[in-house]
């Protein structure tokens, strides 16, 4: 799992695993140590919602993700879902997360459970 955090906004991409761990299981968790200190995000499925929302508490995002929008994901060409969550009157926060893609350029990171990329040539 991949976050990346930049302003008002969160995206998230998963592995095929992960995909598949969040559907059968409706929960993944991934932490960052700083020493004594640690960060966390995650992922729950959730009943009852129809949108993507997040929470933060106790140095951990969380952003649920509405039960039915995970039926068949793992099989299905839906790249992914996002919302913007509204935190006042005059202020959102942007959802994402996605499918995490093979590169088509040469990068050193082990890709080999990530999902093939769409715009690939052969």
């Amino acid at each position: 799992m991949k976050i990346r955090i930049q302003g008002n906004s969160i995206r998230i991409r998963l592995s095929k695993t992960e995909v598949d761990t969040l559907s059968a299981i409706g929960y993944i968790e991934e932490k960052t140590s700083f020493g004594n200190n640690a960060f966390y995000y995650c992922l729950q499925k959730k009943k009852g919602i129809t949108e993507l929302t997040a929470a933060y508490a106790d140095d951990k995002i969380t952003m649920s993700v509405p039960q039915s929008l995970l039926a068949n994901w793992a099989e299905n060409n839906i790249i992914g879902f996002d919302a913007n969550m509204e935190i006042s009157k005059d202020e959102t926060l942007y959802l994402l997360l996605e499918k995490d893609f093979k590169c088509l350029d040469n990068v050193t990171e082990d890709q080999s459970d990530n999902f093939e990329n769409p715009n690939k040539t052969c």
